[in-house]
């Protein structure tokens, strides 16, 4: 056996599934599954994970068939983060249950969705869609009988809150389960937990890469100006020279996700054999990321978002749709958290009095939950006289 992994084949600083704090209901343990696969398995069921489908990652659902959603970009992060986690030799179903979740508190319209809820909730503590990821698998979801949320262990939970880093001053909801269920948010997450967060970034920034050309937000020769693109369209047409121009872009794109990911894996191995560490925990204890791009990459992907900042996410069409959407999800909470007696009975039982802090998460919960299909059917609703309600 080599020495540097453990009788379950990870490396000493992988987390240990036997090993696991627990989970804050205690359920009974044994078969074939570890408790981070239980945990995946819960995500993938639950409600919030289904409704992923219609929702915006950059386009709504209704503007093309073929442009990721929440729910394909989450299976495409849990692609890369399993793939990322092997080759470190670290718990790949935690991993994975961290990527499939991360997404799960997402308001309908993507970041649109996110800044009217923030807005809206100023006076009653912001919006936050890593917080509301929480709450979605400690409280909202109701699928069991002896408790509330999915109930998944104490690893997903830490890596849900915190796999961005530290939480110095946590969102209300967070640092509200924190005093009941502590999280240990002064430090860094797992290794896995990082992980998952890296992989978002590669196939956040790749993904948009391919959907802003089959949008004609940008061209791909536009693209691949930028180096990094550059390089792997280069790779590409060496291995298939004459590759039709779909069929290059496909290439490329999938080349800039193997060089991200390979610069993670080498830039990470680096960085452990500096650490030494001996334990997850020690990764948790460390002043900076374990799990990282080297400088140059990092600064090639910064690249590459600042192109599709200005290219995509600002684009005159995008900003209609963004502001439309802003609009109507505004529209909705004023007219909710002024009378709440529009909301469906169980949301109602929760809100309580009109205009109060109650009313607030309440409605805010409720919207945060929507597809962009849902929340457009009631935005109609609640505003055209001859819709029935």
């Amino acid at each position: 056996m080599d020495p540097q992994r453990r009788p379950d084949g990870l490396a000493p600083w992988a987390v240990e599934a036997a090993a696991s704090r627990g989970r804050l209901h205690p359920e009974p343990t044994g078969g074939t599954r570890s408790p981070f696969q239980r945990d995946r398995d819960r995500i993938i069921h639950a409600t919030a994970f289904r409704r992923l489908q219609y929702k915006t990652q950059v386009f709504v659902y209704h503007e093309g068939d073929h442009f990721r959603t929440r729910l394909t970009h989450s299976l495409e992060v849990a692609q890369i983060a399993r793939s990322i986690a092997r080759e470190l030799a670290l718990d790949e179903d935690l991993a994975e249950a961290l990527a499939l979740a991360h997404d799960l508190g997402h308001p309908p319209f993507g970041h649109a969705g996110e800044d009217a809820l923030d807005a809206m909730m100023k006076p009653h503590g912001g919006f936050d869609h890593n917080a509301q990821s929480l709450k979605a698998v400690t409280l909202l979801e109701t699928r069991y009988a002896g408790f509330d949320g999915l109930n998944l262990t104490w690893e997903t939970l830490e890596g849900l809150a915190k796999h961005n880093g530290p939480l110095r001053r946590p969102p209300p909801y967070i640092a509200d389960y924190d005093r009941r269920h502590p999280l240990d948010l002064s430090t860094h997450a797992s290794a896995e937990a990082q992980v998952a967060a890296i992989a978002d970034d590669i196939a956040y920034n790749n993904h948009d890469l391919d959907d802003g050309v089959r949008a004609g937000m940008f061209t791909f020769e536009e693209a691949a100006a930028l180096p990094l693109v550059a390089a792997a369209h280069e790779e590409a047409q060496r291995a298939t020279p004459g590759l039709p121009r779909d069929r290059a872009m496909s290439e490329t794109v999938r080349r800039v996700i193997n060089a991200m990911v390979n610069d993670v894996v080498a830039e990470t191995r680096r960085r452990i054999a500096a650490l030494a560490p001996r334990s997850a925990d020690d990764i948790r204890a460390h002043d900076r990321p374990v799990v990282a791009f080297s400088a140059g990459m990092m600064e090639a992907n910064n690249e590459l978002r600042a192109f599709l900042f200005q290219r995509m996410y600002r684009h005159w069409r995008v900003n209609r749709t963004t502001q439309k959407c802003k609009r109507a999800l505004q529209v909705l909470f004023q007219l909710l958290h002024g009378e709440p007696r529009q909301l469906p009975p169980w949301w109602q039982a929760k809100a309580g009095e009109p205009g109060s802090s109650a009313a607030a998460a309440a409605v805010c919960d409720y919207l945060a939950g929507m597809t962009d299909r849902y929340a457009l059917e009631e935005h109609r609703r609640l505003t055209d006289p001859t819709i029935p309600g």
